[in-house]
């Protein structure tokens, strides 16, 4: 797998995408506009996401390991985000620093729960820091499209996020339950991954250029490929060679169903 990130550099990478996604509040005109990448809401509420959300992984990494996340402790549930704008900001702001520090508190390898015991990430902190990376990102990507600016992720938390994504989320230990296939993933940056698919789950490895192509094969940017994963572009958006079924089964596939 391709993760080289230390992991003050994965700190310094949700400091960015943060004050990012900060800046995009900012410059939006409207925060009551629907997202249309995240249609269920407006931007307002994707900020009250965004800043409960940091919150709520502070606690959950300051807890430590356990079976269960922890219960909230404020009895009304979730902070709502301020309406002004200048204490909208203050808000993210403070509930991304909330996130870090539990991060640097605990460092990369202490235990917490996670989502994705099944899968080929481990239930440390550090491991929660990377998918923070990519969630900030991702919506990043939501506010200033709605601001008519596509724009690209960057190509250090794109091709880091290919990774992320492909040993957090799409692999598991639950048996494939269609045809056994191999799916190969290339980025236009260089770094490449393949996707098993069989009776042992689904398991991701890194892929040299001696290896015989698999079954399916997906090429573009890693800006492409992670906004793919996240269903911000279609499919046909990217390179693909070979059977597409195993991929389109894979982004329907619920294996805790």
């Amino acid at each position: 797998m391709y993760n080289t990130l230390e992991f003050p550099q994965v700190l310094r990478l949700i400091e960015d995408r943060s004050a990012a996604f900060r800046a995009a509040i900012a410059s939006a005109p409207d925060l009551d506009a629907q997202v249309p990448t995240c249609p269920d809401w407006t931007l307002r509420e994707l900020v009250q996401h965004l800043g409960d959300g940091r919150r709520r992984q502070a606690a959950i990494v300051a807890a430590g390991p356990g079976a269960e996340p922890p219960a909230r402790t404020d009895p009304k549930g979730a902070p709502t985000a301020p309406r002004d704008r200048e204490a909208l900001d203050a808000w993210l702001a403070e509930s991304t620093e909330l996130m870090l520090d539990a991060l640097r508190e605990a460092g990369p390898d202490r235990g917490c729960w996670t989502w994705w015991g099944r899968s080929q990430a481990p239930e440390t902190s550090g491991a929660v820091a990377r998918h923070q990376i990519q969630e900030i990102a991702v919506h990043t990507y939501d506010a200033l499209l709605l601001q008519g600016i596509a724009r690209p992720l960057p190509t250090d938390v794109a091709v880091e996020g290919v990774d992320e994504f492909l040993t957090t989320v799409s692999a598991t230990t639950v048996p494939w339950p269609f045809k056994p296939a191999t799916i190969d993933l290339h980025t236009a940056e260089g770094p490449s991954w393949r996707l098993t698919l069989d009776a042992d789950g689904v398991r991701c490895d890194g892929l040299t250029a001696d290896t015989e192509p698999g079954d399916m094969v997906m090429r573009g940017t890693a800006s492409e490929l992670v906004l793919y994963f996240y269903d911000r572009i279609p499919l046909d958006g990217l390179e693909t060679t070979g059977d597409t079924e195993p991929m389109e089964q894979l982004a329907y596939w619920d294996p805790n169903a």
